[in-house]
């Protein structure tokens, strides 16, 4: 069976194979960019604004990897870490909290999970046979992290308490 191809088509690799991530993973990748966007036109503070473009270029650079190569650098990588460090440092949260707060907060909340959805559709593709970078790996989950962090961070500059949560079904430290 042939398929229809729009000449108004939105990207070219919509047509991929259904057991063919890499286009999958594009999407993904793309609506993060898109909803760190969103929360860099959330927040007054210059300095958050510049580090939100900065990582919204590091997404969009990661973008093609799976169909291209991984351009993101070390050093790159190294930055964000060093950013997820502080952030910890300054958050003294150790466990779950429910995803709410203030607006940029819930954001920041939305985008962890989109993070985290990487990493498994990244999982999935390598489950497949698909070559996956270990820094790749390392860059989606250091983006849930960072993503999670800011959340706590925004709440506090909105003067907004955590609300803890404690999981009926798991104990925390269980894994």
């Amino acid at each position: 069976m042939a398929l229809y191809r729009s000449p108004y088509e939105a990207y070219p690799f919509l047509c991929d194979a259904d057991d063919d991530l890499r286009c999958d993973f594009e999407l993904a990748t793309d609506e993060l960019a898109s909803a760190v966007g969103m929360l860099r036109s959330q927040t007054e503070d210059q300095e958050l604004a510049k580090e939100l473009l900065w990582i919204c270029e590091l997404i969009y650079h990661m973008n093609p990897t799976l169909r291209t190569s991984f351009t993101v650098t070390r050093e790159e990588i190294e930055r964000l870490a060093f950013i997820v460090d502080r952030l910890q440092a300054q958050s003294g949260i150790r466990g779950f909290v429910l995803p709410c707060g203030c607006q940029s907060a819930c954001t920041a909340h939305l985008l962890r999970v989109k993070a985290k959805g990487l990493v498994r559709l990244l999982y999935r593709y390598a489950h497949r046979g698909g070559e996956v970078p270990d820094s790749l790996f390392d860059l989606c989950n250091l983006l849930s992290g960072y993503f999670f962090l800011l959340a706590l961070k925004l709440n506090v500059q909105n003067g907004v308490e955590e609300r803890s949560y404690h999981s009926r079904n798991y104990q925390e430290n269980a894994f």
